[in-house]
């Protein structure tokens, strides 16, 4: 098993750059409606939330714009989350200066997808720097049990990509587990490509935990995709296979790695399926049918019930189902992140049990 710190403050810590969601209510296009709701979010703190709503210390290391209500609101849903953050405030520099990210998405219906446009000019989170935190601190005298990157925040920036090496490395020293999402973006690595793929090739060679699907493994890392299946995912599970004892293969530091499997039959009924393998073998979770409020955030939601279990010393059998579920729950929320209420509601949806609890 993978061996978990016990002496720790922080069970999860994730940098990331925090922003707001807008969305139309009821599922209906943007441009077809007059009333949003606003959430604060960042893919990071949805993986850390699994872990956070089910009652472990998690820690945010952000940066925020000083003075701005927007700040204000993404402090308080944090804290609303169970969720301790530091960071530094920076300045907004005039009305052109610096902000929080915000993405305007509908979470579509029946045969209308989902569509997501994200705005990140001006983006604060563009300036986090290793300067602005005590990793010595962090990692050497408080204790971190995982540190969970993710490619989103490793190339949003030269500075965020220096900051995840650093804290990758930092973190190896102290003995703290890494994860890594690969998160393949294609317009932040425009014009940055050889530079990304040897710090995300150093960031893979000390994680524990690798988790990507095959354009991530592939354009990250430069792994060989899966061979061509069939139209439906189950047949396609071999290839995927095959992949991933390719990138075991390149990165034998990691003893787990993992990709989830979505078919999407229309907007709310997916086939949501996951693969893995560990020091156990294999384990697979062939695509089982979920209904989907808003799919946004399902991904997220695996990889932070995953986590979760091995923090907890579940099997990694268990700890996969685990993921799965909190992975499909996610699904079933307005908010891109689960809010678990219990581990029995996660293994209730493992189960397939939806039954009411009085």
């Amino acid at each position: 098993m993978l061996n978990i710190k016990k002496d720790y403050k922080y069970a999860i810590v994730v940098p990331t750059s925090m922003g707001v969601r807008i969305c139309p209510k009821d599922g209906q296009p943007v441009a077809a409606s007059d009333t949003f709701f606003m959430q604060a979010t960042s893919a990071e703190t949805n993986v850390a939330s699994i872990s956070s709503y089910l009652g472990l210390p998690t820690h945010v290391l952000t940066t925020f714009v000083k003075d701005s209500p927007i700040a204000s609101f993404i402090k308080q849903n944090l804290r609303s989350r169970g969720m301790s953050f530091e960071g530094a405030e920076v300045e907004q520099g005039g009305p052109w200066g610096y902000r929080h990210q915000f993405n305007i998405a509908d979470s579509g219906y029946g045969s209308r997808g989902p569509r997501v446009t994200n705005d990140r000019a001006g983006e604060v989170g563009r300036t986090l720097s290793v300067k602005d935190f005590d990793l010595e601190r962090l990692f050497g005298k408080e204790g971190v049990a995982v540190l969970h990157l993710s490619g989103l925040i490793g190339a949003l920036s030269e500075n965020t990509s220096k900051f995840c090496l650093e804290l990758a490395r930092t973190a190896k020293k102290y003995g703290t587990l890494i994860s890594f999402d690969l998160n393949y973006r294609a317009s932040f690595w425009k014009g940055r490509e050889e530079e990304l793929r040897k710090t995300f090739t150093e960031i893979a060679s000390v994680a524990d935990i690798l988790v990507g699907n095959e354009e991530d493994f592939q354009l990250c890392l430069g792994i060989k995709g899966p061979e061509a299946g069939g139209k439906d995912i189950s047949s396609k599970i071999e290839g995927f296979k095959g992949m991933i004892n390719c990138v075991k293969e390149k990165f034998p530091n990691a003893k787990v790695f993992a990709t989830t499997l979505r078919q999407v039959v229309n907007a709310n009924s997916h086939l949501w399926g996951a693969i893995m393998l560990s020091e156990d073998g294999w384990s697979v979770v062939e695509p089982r049918e979920i209904h989907v409020l808003d799919r946004i955030g399902g991904g997220d939601g695996f990889v932070g019930g995953l986590i979760y279990g091995l923090i907890k010393g579940f099997t990694y059998e268990d700890a996969f189902h685990f993921g799965w579920a909190t992975g499909a729950l996610a699904t079933t929320f307005l908010t891109d992140y689960a809010q678990p209420a219990d581990e029995e509601q996660v293994w209730s949806v493992w189960s397939g049990n939806a039954r009411v609890k009085r």
